[in-house]
């Protein structure tokens, strides 16, 4: 998709006045272990807003339900949240535990977020308790609570391709079916974190109970690679680690993390330019010289020794839309360098795959064609070539895409199919229903395709398109045709 709306929302809400850590911190005298922690974190600030988050740690006996109660001294009012009920009265908010996070042991935690409006000052809250009992305050000395165990959910198989089938080690055909979680590429670049919204092992888990078996974690190359534009707590270190994390708890759930170059470097003002911006700050036509190599080499080598994960090298390509012939689109599609009506030089596929198998990664790399990933008719004529032999061709459709009927499919698509394994990357209509998608899923089941829903982000399925309406699974009518069809799957 070219622009995610959450990023356009937050750009317009006004410039960021503080974005940072928040934390309260826990008063206990020496050796002492309170009833209950909570760490309040403001993840972002701008002009009459900001999103926080709480960590509550309960330290005492199991909790079959939990609500956590606080007051606002600069007159902040909570205006939605995720993880938890969220609700206010005058000065004092309550979030209370969902049915699927209600319980909470000894030892254990739960992290909710929310949204909410602030002016004149932004002080944190001074005390919170936990059913009625104060937090972050001494107790008397406890023995160590239990570790809580990870979280189950099967481990995903490493991948290769044989023929135009991705497999596992076995051999056995594997389809890439479920969701993409948007926000790296435009949280941290735009200076608000680095993930949209919660990314926590709740989270993950309610992609998972839609029987979701993948998910795709678009990424910022400037952010990844930590370049002087990126404020320090966004990028470099922190925003691989963060990537690191969301990749390995999406495998701790049994589901396969694909990774994806979004957003990159290169200044482009031609036909259908997202930006005049330099900066990896909108959607370009194709990656660049200067930095995607380098961002894949890095991320290549990170997760080389995990063949579960997936490399999507560069999202929607549209090189046609600066060039005067599909033969100069796809050479520079392919080859990059010098390419007509695009100023910066460009990383053509080749150099991407080059990039990453020179780290000795042998992870499924993906190639997304031309249009915005919706052509692939010359694909398998200027596809690159790939020593590991593990390429797949990547797709995007959506009801407003040129290529999006049955009869396109047939005649562009289902030849690429029988060459390669085909994944449609991003799936998705912006009519908030599913009627489409329907068709869409329909039509790559019976070709035994893969396909990825845009997005699991709570967004305006209108204008998104998003597949929920909250974080906790609760799919938007748009949404619930994915969902549902996942589980009839897979029940």
């Amino acid at each position: 998709m070219r622009h995610p709306p959450r990023s356009v929302l937050l750009a317009t809400t006004g410039a960021v006045a503080l974005v940072g850590s928040v934390v309260v911190p826990v008063a206990a005298a020496q050796g002492a272990t309170p009833a209950c922690t909570v760490e309040y974190t403001v993840t972002g600030q701008w002009d009459s807003g900001f999103q926080g988050s709480v960590k509550v740690t309960n330290n005492q006996a199991a909790l079959s339900g939990w609500k956590l109660t606080f007051d606002f001294a600069g007159g902040q009012k909570v205006s939605q949240g995720w993880n938890a009920t969220w609700s206010q009265s005058g000065a004092t908010v309550t979030a209370a535990g969902e049915d699927w996070n209600g319980a909470l042991g000894t030892g254990a935690s739960v992290s909710a977020g929310f949204l909410a409006s602030w002016s004149g000052s932004n002080p944190a809250p001074a005390v919170f308790k936990l059913n009625g009992t104060t937090c972050n305050v001494d107790s008397e000395p406890t023995t160590p609570p239990p570790t809580t165990p990870p979280p189950s959910g099967g481990t995903p198989p490493a991948l290769r391709v044989s023929g135009n089938k991705l497999v596992d080690a076995d051999g056995t055909t594997r389809r890439l079916l479920g969701v993409n979680r948007s926000g790296g590429e435009f949280m941290c670049v735009q200076g608000y974190g680095i993930w949209d919204g919660p990314v926590d092992d709740a989270a993950i888990k309610a992609i998972a109970d839609w029987k979701a078996n993948a998910v795709r974690i678009p990424l910022n190359e400037e952010c990844w690679l930590g370049l002087s534009n990126v404020k320090p707590e966004y990028g470099g270190a922190n925003y691989i680690a963060a990537v690191k994390e969301l990749a390995a708890r999406v495998e701790a759930h049994g589901m396969t993390p694909v990774l994806e170059l979004h957003w990159s470097y290169g200044q482009y003002t031609g036909n259908s330019a997202g930006c005049s911006d330099v900066h990896a700050t909108c959607q370009k036509p194709m990656p660049d010289m200067r930095y995607s190599p380098s961002f894949w080499s890095s991320v290549a080598s990170t997760f080389k020794d995990d063949k579960a994960a997936v490399f999507d090298l560069f999202n929607e390509p549209y090189p046609d839309r600066a060039a005067s012939s599909a033969t100069d689109a796809w050479k520079c599609w392919r080859d990059g360098g010098t390419c007509p009506g695009i100023a910066y030089e460009v990383a053509g596929m080749q150099d991407l795959v080059d990039s990453v198998r020179a780290t000795g990664a042998k992870n499924v790399i993906m190639a997304g064609g031309l249009a915005y990933s919706n052509d692939l008719g010359q694909w398998t004529a200027y596809q690159p070539t790939d020593p590991a032999g593990d390429l797949a061709a990547a797709y995007h459709v959506y009801n407003f895409n040129s290529c999006a009927s049955e009869s396109c499919w047939n005649s562009t698509l289902a030849p690429v199919a029988a060459h390669v394994p085909l994944v449609a990357g991003e799936i998705g209509e912006n009519t908030c229903s599913h009627g489409f998608t329907d068709r869409v899923m329909k039509w790559f089941d019976d070709h035994d395709l893969s396909y990825l829903g845009w997005t699991w982000n709570t967004w305006d399925c209108s204008s998104g398109p998003s597949l929920v309406s909250a974080y906790d699974g609760t799919p938007t009518a748009y949404g619930a045709g994915l969902r549902d069809h996942l589980r009839a799957l897979n029940p």
